[in-house]
């Protein structure tokens, strides 16, 4: 018999890809500063030491304008460095000029920190395609980031940065699947059922 919520995963995958590829480039470019803007306006973000986020790429809602926002701030910023079982480890980073291309992605590249560094962070930023009212994120499936958010204190600001029309009802969830407090989109900062 069919695995009906895995299937029900890849048809929505399948149809929010298509839907970011129909972006257009000054929109994305749109998108990343006003999504910037609305992380910065947090209080969370506002006070974190350190934030754990990511380098986006292609037509993932953009980081670059917050990743130099934050390091210009002296905020110690983490980003991910995907490892060959889809783990995440975890170096600091020290701008553009730093980050190497790796597995489609761009990677920092200098010292790694181990699996558990994440753990450290007082903000987590994550990607996805899309989050439910219940904080329940779809990633592509790779369970990197669910394996990242299983050492996250309970507590920490987890928060999934998403296009506008990707913060849905629900989303088909597994057992694996970490929710998130937070979803941010062009619009605003939404607080997540995950987060009361």
């Amino acid at each position: 018999m069919p695995d009906l919520t895995r299937t029900a995963k890849l048809a929505l995958r399948d149809q929010l890809l298509a839907a970011r590829r129909r972006i257009p480039v000054l929109e994305l470019g749109e998108g990343a500063r006003a999504t910037a803007a609305h992380l910065l306006a947090t209080e969370e973000v506002r006070r974190a030491a350190t934030v754990a986020a990511y380098v986006s790429v292609s037509h993932e809602p953009g980081t670059g304008p917050l990743l130099e926002a934050l390091a210009a701030a002296g905020t110690r910023v983490l980003l991910p460095v995907v490892l060959p079982g889809m783990d995440l480890d975890w170096a600091a980073y020290a701008g553009p000029e730093d980050l190497r291309a790796a597995r489609g992605l761009l990677e920092p590249a200098g010292a790694r920190l181990g699996v558990d560094a994440v753990a450290g962070a007082d903000v987590v930023l994550v990607p996805g395609l899309a989050v439910g009212a219940d904080g329940t994120r779809l990633g592509r499936g790779a369970g990197c980031y669910d394996r990242a958010l299983e050492r996250v204190p309970h507590g920490t600001f987890t928060c999934v940065v998403l296009h506008r029309g990707e913060l849905l009802d629900a989303v088909p969830a597994e057992a694996h699947d970490r929710p998130v407090r937070a979803a941010v989109t062009p619009d605003g900062v939404v607080r997540l059922a995950a987060g009361s």
